[in-house]
């Protein structure tokens, strides 16, 4: 049974960080993924956000150099402007998550909503894509307090379980005239700030369900998330160089229609 244990744990630490920074939504596919492993109970909850910080750990390590630029240069005026632009489009979200956290939880987080929302990010990406402006910002030590802004507002979309934090970042990026880079670059900056708070709430609120013999289960999913989440957040920046959504749009009408099947029928 243990070893079954590990193996859910393992293979929801891949799920968690293989799509924590995809715009495919890292929430829906572990709330799918822990139904189908029948791992979504109380105990379920608290392994998906200590793997979420596995995950987020990820992202401090890559950017470590850039991190420690900027906390001890608060002197120079990019490092100031980067810290300001994540504050400011950190509120948004954080604003609506404290107010709406509950009913959240408590109605919205099912595979058929997921699979809903799903179909619906994959249609606003290929609508995102064909429409989008030609960007006038190409790095985000170049981006002001607007964009900052205008990003954080559609970060509150992701509020809703299978929209995606990043879809809802990069796109909305995308969308208000940031380079793919520079929307994606943010993105992952953003959700340090994003997460460890979003993570530090769940943990302080399901402090109960935290039992010293689940250690094994939630260290296996936090190693395995912290470094599938390296490999993606490398190559998506790698990605974007090239290539465009779209097949992330495709992948989640598809995946979402299959989920709504399975779960319907």
């Amino acid at each position: 049974m243990e070893f079954y244990l590990l193996f859910k744990a393992f293979i929801l630490g891949i799920v968690e960080g293989a799509t924590e920074f995809l715009p495919v939504s890292s929430t829906g596919h572990l709330i799918i993924v822990g139904d189908l492993l029948n791992f979504n109970d109380a105990r379920g909850k608290v392994f998906e956000i200590v793997i979420q910080l596995g995950a987020i750990l990820a992202v401090c390590w890559e950017y470590r150099a850039r991190i420690t630029h900027v906390v001890g240069h608060l002197n120079e005026p990019t490092s100031r402007r980067l810290i300001a632009n994540l504050a400011l489009a950190f509120l948004p979200a954080a604003v609506l998550g404290l107010i709406f956290h509950d009913a959240i939880k408590a109605y919205l987080f099912s595979p058929i909503t997921v699979a809903i929302a799903l179909i619906v990010g994959g249609i606003a990406i290929l609508v995102v894509e064909k429409f989008a402006p030609a960007p006038d910002t190409q790095s985000v030590d170049a981006m002001d307090w607007k964009h900052a802004l205008k990003v954080g507002l559609a970060q509150s979309l992701a509020l809703f379980p299978g929209v995606s934090r990043a879809g809802a970042t990069i796109l909305g990026g995308v969308a208000f005239r940031l380079s793919r880079r520079a929307a994606t670059e943010f993105s992952f900056f953003l959700a340090i700030p994003v997460m460890f708070a979003a993570t530090g709430f769940d943990l302080l609120k399901s402090r109960h369900d935290l039992h010293a013999g689940d250690f094994p289960v939630f260290a296996v999913g936090f190693v395995t998330a912290f470094f599938s989440a390296l490999l993606v957040v490398r190559a998506l920046l790698r990605f974007v160089a090239q290539h465009d959504f779209r097949m992330f749009a495709w992948y989640r009408i598809v995946f979402g229609a299959i989920v709504l099947a399975y779960f319907l029928g």
